[in-house]
């Protein structure tokens, strides 16, 4: 079905009206007949740990864990090559897959759905590697309990969970951790919504050793709770959230901080520039970009919006940083010349809320508009170099964009899949599905789904998750 298509080049402008939220991490999908089953309640002595005191509290000695295997037994066509999803934004940090063989051109009523599954409250994404699954939710009664989730992305079962006290804190939203889990080889490291920082050992969910931003970093929780999802690179983990951190990953030691500043809701960017490996990070004052050996300032560039909230991720490219946020502030492009920023354009087209753009083939792939004014939301192509808008299309609400292959899956805020040619010529939609019943409940879809090996997977605010086959026949 062929959608409206409008082209304008300069739009009019709008102002928001009332305060709305911000939340990283973003789109959603959820099931369409069926309702998931609910989360079971937690148990006296399972795997639920509180924050200590003490700074980081080392619970094993840190040595490498070997790999092991599902509790489960998994059965299931094999594919011909086995991607993984990582971390947030996945392999390349850049919303990118370049799985494609998978099958796109659906028929009605569209792919089969595999399974479907309940994780709890928030708008946490996904992440997958070594037939695992991982996403985070809220679980407790009255919010009081936050969870880890490692499930099989094949049958949807449970592998094991790791709970813990944590605030459903629903600000004009549903609330919930918003952060992505991260995988690196054995590990898998979380941030709660409360600034629970965690690395878990990725078969079990043992606790290797966790510590709590609010002690650490001598920070406040933010306005809508912390939902930087942790970078790795190399042997350090880096986050931000009232300050720019780097953490030892293998014991939690902390080896540099920044001065204090409005916590943003995006995550770090890592890059090298003349040589130097650097961190961007966009807070709620400003782009930042400082040293990732020992946090020194490089440059930075006031970016602040009318509710002091920024959630994007910096993407950086040939020593070029683009930032976007909502509440009428749109986009900017920044040329770093050594210890400051050359603005290169600076609009209005382009304001991500939460969701990040996909930069692909030069142009700029987006989800335009606040999501309290979902009616006014676009999917829009921008050049990057330019700015200039392609074309744009309605029908989205406050959705997220993933790129697979030359495609752009895009989840709509009321749960519907779509198709689209990521080309800058036209909008072309291949197919669309829906994904969640709308009629139930007016549930948020905020979060961005995850491609690995031909599995599609969404959520919802509500934790309700769906596994859709979209495994090429032919592969």
């Amino acid at each position: 079905m062929l959608r409206r298509q409008t082209i304008r080049k300069n739009r009019p402008r709008y102002t928001p009206r009332g305060l709305t939220l911000a939340i990283l991490t973003v789109i959603v999908v959820a099931a369409s007949c069926d309702r998931p089953v609910s989360p079971k309640k937690m148990s006296a002595g399972e795997n639920v740990v509180e924050l200590h005191d003490s700074p980081v509290e080392k619970l094993t000695p840190n040595t490498p864990v070997p790999p092991s295997q599902s509790t489960e037994t998994i059965s299931a066509q094999p594919v011909a090559q086995s991607f993984s999803w990582p971390n947030w934004l996945g392999p390349n940090h850049d919303g990118i897959t370049h799985e494609k063989s998978w099958h796109s051109a659906w028929q009605a009523p569209g792919p089969p759905v595999l399974w479907r599954a309940q994780v709890g409250t928030g708008f946490s994404s996904f992440s997958s590697a070594d037939q695992r699954l991982f996403t985070m939710g809220n679980i407790g009664e009255g919010g009081g309990t936050e969870a880890v989730f490692c499930l099989s992305p094949e049958s949807g079962n449970e592998i094991w969970r790791h709970a813990y006290p944590g605030q459903l804190l629903p600000n004009l939203h549903e609330g919930g951790p918003a952060a992505t889990p991260t995988i690196d080889g054995n590990f898998v490291y979380t941030l709660g919504k409360e600034g629970q920082l965690f690395c878990l050992e990725a078969a079990t969910g043992k606790v290797l050793w966790k510590t709590s931003l609010l002690k650490e970093l001598d920070v406040s929780v933010p306005e809508w709770g912390f939902s930087c999802s942790p970078r790795i690179y190399q042997e350090k983990l880096i986050v931000e959230g009232g300050r720019i951190a780097c953490f030892d990953k293998h014991t939690g030691e902390k080896i540099w901080q920044t001065p204090p500043a409005a916590a943003g809701y995006g995550s770090p960017a890592v890059f090298e520039y003349q040589g130097t490996e650097l961190i961007a990070v966009l807070t709620n004052e400003g782009l930042t970009v400082v040293r990732l050996d020992n946090g020194q300032r490089v440059a930075f560039e006031a970016w602040e919006t009318s509710f002091q909230t920024n959630s994007s991720t910096p993407i950086v490219t040939n020593n070029q940083i683009f930032i976007s946020t909502g509440y009428n502030k749109g986009c900017g492009l920044f040329q770093l010349q050594d210890d400051r920023f050359e603005l290169v354009y600076e609009n209005r087209d382009m304001a991500n809320h939460f969701n990040n753009s996909i930069l692909w083939e030069g142009h700029l792939y987006g989800i335009h508009g606040n999501s309290h004014q979902p009616r006014l939301c676009t999917l829009v192509c921008m050049h990057w170099a330019t700015g200039e808008v392609k074309w744009e299309q309605s029908g989205f609400g406050c959705g997220a964009v993933l790129l697979a292959g030359d495609k752009l899956v895009v989840l709509s805020q009321d749960g519907t899949l779509f198709v689209v040619e990521a080309t800058a010529d036209a909008y072309r939609e291949i197919s669309q599905m829906p994904v969640f019943d709308t009629s139930l409940k007016d549930v948020k879809c905020w979060t961005v789904p995850i491609l690995v090996n031909g599995r599609l997977y969404c959520r919802n605010a509500e934790g309700d998750v769906v596994c859709i086959d979209v495994r090429d026949s032919k592969s």
